[in-house]
């Protein structure tokens, strides 16, 4: 098993632009031979099932795990047990041992600051939120709408292209 780069994309707070971000970089880094699997992270209970479909009647029955499949796609729901060690958050290493690594190259996480990884800060000095780059040591970099100083690289948040650039080079440093 091929233990592949994982990079973050985060913000202090939400309505920063991550996941426009992340849906932007998806098919430049295509367009660059790089395949992404993402892990999201919600901060709200969310549910892909819905009432009155087998799959939700078949989970609120007590399945821990139910898979749904087709011939185009398939998707597996787990329930998560809290225990005192478990709280209220998912495990991001557990989270990615369940990706098939045959099918990525690159891992992107939205969200999940805390945890130890190198990232990229999303920031916009509008929102009127805390740069975590002055105290986080994991993010590599910090893409702004604004000229800002920063003791990190500064990419323009809008520039995908340069974004794209940045991830292949840090990969190309960190992981080949």
């Amino acid at each position: 098993m091929t233990k592949l780069p994982i990079l973050g994309i985060v913000a202090a707070g939400s309505n920063a632009g991550k996941t426009t971000v992340i849906t932007n970089l998806l098919p430049a880094l295509a367009k660059q031979n790089i395949r992404v699997s993402v892990i999201k992270h919600a901060h709200h209970k969310f549910d892909i099932d819905h009432p009155g479909k087998d799959s939700y009647q078949i989970r609120e029955a007590g399945a821990v795990q139910t898979l749904i499949a087709s011939g185009k796609r398939w998707a597996l729901m787990t329930e998560m047990f809290r225990t005192p060690e478990h709280k209220d958050e998912a495990n991001l290493d557990a989270l990615v041992a369940q990706l098939n690594t045959d099918y990525a190259d690159l891992i992107l996480v939205e969200g999940f600051k805390q945890t130890k990884i190198p990232k990229i800060e999303i920031y916009r000095p509008s929102l009127n939120l805390p740069l975590l780059a002055d105290t986080d040591p994991t993010i590599i970099a910090v893409a702004c709408d604004e000229t800002i100083t920063c003791s990190k690289p500064l990419l323009a948040l809008n520039d995908t292209q340069a974004l794209c650039k940045f991830i292949i080079h840090w990969i190309q440093q960190h992981h080949d």
